[in-house]
Order: structure tokens, then C-alpha cells, then sequence
């Protein structure tokens, strides 16, 4: 008895991590689907691009997730001037979620 309960235990415990792992993925889709949309509504094409798309007089975007984590971008982009005293980026004023937003979408671009 005590062996079917551990196995039944062990069963229902790997496919509730199963649903997390799957709703945990839509999530992240969705995060960086906002993400995308707010590079678009924010203007950010006006000085970056990303793959051809948007302005060259800043840094290009296209590659950005592979040269930094999800939490630095959160940071650069709550306040460049305090990451970078020099940057010539503006202070976007976004809110929380969309600043957790728009970093997943710029950590996902590799």
C-alpha cells in the first residue's frame, strides 16, 4: 500500500510540475509578445533596430539577449543614466510590467 501511494504521489507531483512548465512557457510567449509590441508603441525604432527593422543611430538590438541577462536589461531600461552616467538614452517612463516586458523580449533576441 505504502508503495502505490508513494508511486501515485510521485505521478500526480511530476505532472503538476508538467502544468506549470507548459503555463510558465505561454507566459514567457505572451511576456515577450507584449515585449515586442511595446518596442513598437514606445518609439524604440526611432533610434535601434532590430533585423532591418527601425533606425541605425543607436545600437543595433538584433542580438541583444545573447550579450545580456533579462535582469541587466530590466535595469538599463528602469534608468540608463544611472547604469551608464554617459548614455545618451532617455529614461522611458514604463511601468513595472512593462519594463519585465520589454527586457524578456530584448533577452529573447539572439
Amino acid at each position: 500500500m505504502t508503495g502505490r501511494f508513494v508511486g501515485a504521489s510521485l505521478v500526480l507531483l511530476l505532472t503538476g510540475f508538467a502544468a506549470c512548465s507548459t503555463v510558465t512557457a505561454q507566459d514567457d510567449a505572451s511576456l515577450r509578445a507584449r515585449g515586442k509590441q511595446l518596442f513598437t508603441d514606445q518609439g524604440c525604432y526611432g533610434c535601434h533596430i532590430i533585423d532591418k527593422y527601425g533606425t541605425p543611430i543607436a545600437q543595433d538590438l538584433s542580438h541583444l539577449g545573447s550579450k545580456y541577462r533579462v535582469a541587466d536589461l530590466e535595469k538599463w531600461l528602469r534608468d540608463p543614466a544611472a547604469q551608464k552616467p554617459t548614455a545618451h538614452m532617455p529614461k522611458i517612463g514604463l511601468a513595472e510590467d512593462e519594463v519585465r516586458a520589454l527586457a524578456a523580449y530584448l533577452g529573447s533576441l539572439r
